[in-house]
């Protein structure tokens, strides 16, 4: 059976000419899996998360600013994004997919979101592209409702997942694992359950040295119900908000012992694409198919 993937049009809002975002790599991401015949029945369609699921995780007040579109300009700023309509649905539909996968993976092991990883939006606010921070959102919504009973989420973006740390803080039944590039974004870092800080200019070798270790044990002793692995492409070399060096092949391979370890001790796992920047955004969308490609392989 073909690893359910979810996806839809709104994962793409309208932003102005030459913004930096390349939000385009969604429409080329949704392309390039239907092309290399992942959805083959085509892709699964979330709805919009609801306020009350949203707020679940995010402060009332900044959940009704972001759905009434009247978000302070300050907040605006730290987003980097215009919170309009089309952005505001976005942010509801990627938080309402994440969520959805997740459920599709309990039911056979694997899925994955073709947007998501949103993980520097915080309870009372967004943060560097990130208006609510899907992944915490629905690791709040299996727990409360029994669906999981731990949760582990594996943030290998190349940003620390502070607002990821932040969401859930106070929940004891959802560890946090960021492993990023120490210098980069953001200055002024919320301490997760682990956060792995890596020098700049690593390449694949020793990416994987670093990684291999954490991930392994972390499977063994927490023993999550399910795991959240933010899949984000921009550790690679080109990346224009990177500071690693890794390649496809490394990218690749990373992708490929994250869901192959989670595969082999029977664990679900949920894929999110996460960060990945740049001017050709074809490029960028390319690699986050590896993910997606590495569960098809697995299944």
């Amino acid at each position: 059976m073909p690893v359910p993937i979810v996806a839809h049009a709104a994962y793409a809002a309208a932003l102005p000419e030459g913004h930096r975002f390349p939000m385009r790599k969604y429409v080329h991401l949704a392309e390039r899996l239907l092309a290399l015949g992942l959805a083959p029945g085509g892709f699964v369609a979330p709805e919009p998360a609801s306020r009350e699921l949203i707020a679940g995780t995010h402060d009332a007040l900044y959940v009704d600013q972001v759905l009434s579109c009247a978000v302070p300009r300050e907040i605006e700023r730290r987003i980097g994004l215009p919170v309009d309509e089309g952005v505001a649905r976005r942010a509801r539909m990627s938080s309402g997919g994440t969520l959805l996968a997740a459920r599709l993976a309990l039911a056979g092991g694997l899925a994955g979101s073709a947007a998501g990883g949103s993980h520097h939006a915080q309870r009372t606010t967004g943060a560097g592209f990130c208006v609510f921070n899907d992944v915490a959102i629905a690791a709040r919504a299996l727990l409360r409702e029994g669906a999981i009973g731990r949760a582990l989420v594996i943030d290998l973006d190349v940003h620390q997942g502070d607002g990821t740390a932040d969401c859930l803080a106070d929940e004891p039944d959802a560890f946090t694992f960021s492993m990023h590039a120490e210098k980069n974004y953001p200055v002024r870092k919320i301490a997760g359950d682990l956060d792995v800080g890596l020098p700049d200019g690593l390449d694949d070798a020793g990416y994987m040295a670093a990684l291999r270790p954490h991930v392994t044990r972390l499977l063994d002793a927490i023993q999550p119900d399910l795991v959240f692995y933010n899949a984000g492409v921009d550790p690679h070399a080109e990346d224009s908000l990177g500071r690693l060096a890794l390649t496809d092949d490394g990218l690749q391979a990373r992708d490929a012992f994250v869901v192959g370890e989670a595969r082999r001790r029977g664990i679900p796992l949920v894929a999110v694409i996460g960060g990945g920047y740049g001017p050709d955004p074809g490029a960028i969308a390319r690699r986050h198919a590896f993910v997606f490609e590495a569960m098809a392989a697995a299944a």
